[in-house]
């Protein structure tokens, strides 16, 4: 078979200075019609995410002048500095759902009511940045014996949910999985049983072993025995982030500075190159919640 080949003209720049001082503004201008990608390689650094889990403290509490309708905006403020492209909140009523998808430009959020599976009790709601970020699907359940339905579950006092949601982000195609949940505050069997519940539906719903997150307010600190069902499948962010800290999440209204209870869990990522718990003011208030919002960014 024979073979085609174009013809092929080197170009060779002319001796003569002159020549070359005539030629070399039509080369200035034919590089001007060059792509620059054709110029540079493209900077492809590593796909990174900033995630957070934030107790936003529910809107039905009587906290006198840390209640909601005065902190609202504080809320809001917080949120488009930090600009997390995904992030779950706790205890939040769907008011309080419907203020941040007003306020907080560019979210959008999944979830449902706790109490009903509609609209009724508190939202563990997954937030993300439309812009950056591709729903793909969600889904949520109780943590309790009959998850696919409302209910109580072992020896908690109130229902418990955790909300999941299968995401993409779009500048890399990297597909992921977030899970938000609140675990119960009085029944410790609530609280490792729920956990348990939680890793066995992040094996079942996530096959393929994409990266995961887990955020949520745990009711816990660190070194409880009630963390088993994490060992060994995930990381707590503060643990292995690169730059991170050990402050306090709970803080009841500045009553107390001890309680390390929110988390974000992660597994699948190649690093955590920080982890941060947020103490910044906004809107002229000390406090956003009676928590603080806990941050990491994660590296695919």
């Amino acid at each position: 078979m024979t073979q085609k080949y174009a013809k092929i003209r080197i170009f060779e720049f002319p001796k003569d200075k002159n020549e070359m001082k005539k030629l070399l503004p039509l080369l200035l201008a034919a590089l001007t019609l060059i792509p620059v990608q054709s110029l540079a390689k493209k900077n492809e650094g590593p796909a990174s995410i900033t995630v957070m889990s934030y107790n936003i403290r529910n809107g039905e509490a009587n906290d006198g002048t840390n209640s909601w309708q005065f902190r609202a905006p504080a809320t809001a403020e917080m949120i488009m500095d930090q600009m997390p492209d995904v992030f779950g909140v706790q205890e939040a009523y769907l008011y309080q759902v419907k203020f941040i998808e007003e306020f907080c430009r560019g979210y959008k959020s999944v979830g449902v009511g706790r109490d009903d599976g509609k609209k009724k009790g508190e939202y563990m709601s997954i937030f993300y940045n439309k812009k950056k970020i591709k729903l793909l699907k969600w889904g949520t359940f109780w943590l309790s014996e009959t998850p696919d339905k409302p209910s109580r579950g072992w020896d908690a006092a109130c229902y418990r949910t955790a909300t999941w949601a299968l995401l993409r982000d779009k500048a890399s195609g990297k597909e992921f999985f977030f899970v938000n949940t609140h675990l119960d505050h009085v029944g410790w069997d609530a609280r490792r049983e729920g956990l348990a519940l939680i890793v066995n539906r992040i094996a079942s719903i996530n096959p393929k072993g994409l990266p995961m997150v887990l955020t949520g307010d745990f009711n816990m600190t660190p070194e409880r025995e009630e963390f088993s069902p994490l060992k060994g499948k995930m990381e707590s962010a503060r643990d292995v982030a690169a730059v991170t800290d050990r402050l306090a999440t709970f803080h009841a209204w500045g009553k107390e500075d001890k309680s390390i209870i929110d988390y974000i869990f992660i597994s699948g990522f190649s690093s955590c190159l920080k982890y941060e718990t947020v103490r910044k003011e906004y809107g002229g208030r000390k406090f956003v919640s009676d928590h603080y919002p806990v941050t990491a960014q994660l590296l695919f």
